[in-house]
């Protein structure tokens, strides 16, 4: 009886250890090393997040997760579908939009951000110069929204048949 304990002792540490192993490898191949999840608007069994709110800029959203490391907090946007081997210039200023919602929202300066695509974890440093490139992009958004005439006539057509996608953008009142 005692050898039978042994044996059943020495299987679940042999089981518990290959879980660990497991999940090791998961959190590396995701690119978020440790961390703890301070937020999600993941959906599941829980109540989706509040979004974030900039009053200063205008700015509202909700990034998929924001967590906090040892380097501080982070958000992180999942694009589960997106294959690439640099990130999109609208995902970097959409990562740089959440770390500023998280600078004002939450009063404290996160040092980077995570874009999750299909295969690849791309970290994006929130910089001085990736903060005012935003600026200036929400600056220049800002103009052309004061401007509807003058934007409905350089809307270009757009570049799919998605009649829900249509309905759905915030241009749909001024697009052909």
């Amino acid at each position: 009886m005692f050898w039978l304990l042994i044996i059943v002792a020495l299987v679940i540490l042999g089981l518990g250890l290959g879980l660990a192993r497991r999940a090791g490898r998961e959190e590396k191949a995701a690119g978020l090393g440790r961390v703890r999840v301070v937020y999600s608007d993941t959906g599941g069994w829980e109540e989706l997040a509040t979004p974030l709110y900039a009053e200063r800029y205008g700015l509202v959203g909700k990034p998929d997760y924001i967590v906090r490391s040892r380097e501080g907090l982070a958000a992180v946007e999942v694009k589960p579908l997106r294959r690439a081997n640099q990130p999109y210039e609208s995902d970097l200023l959409q990562m740089a939009a959440y770390c500023l919602l998280l600078e004002e929202a939450w009063n404290e300066r996160p040092t980077y951000g995570l874009l999750r695509y299909a295969d690849k974890t791309f970290r994006v440093e929130w910089s001085e110069e990736l903060r005012a490139e935003l600026l200036a992009t929400l600056e220049d958004m800002r103009e052309l929204m004061e401007q509807p005439a003058a934007l409905g006539e350089t809307m270009p057509t757009p570049q799919h048949d998605m009649t829900v996608r249509c309905q759905a953008c915030g241009f749909h009142h001024i697009c052909y």
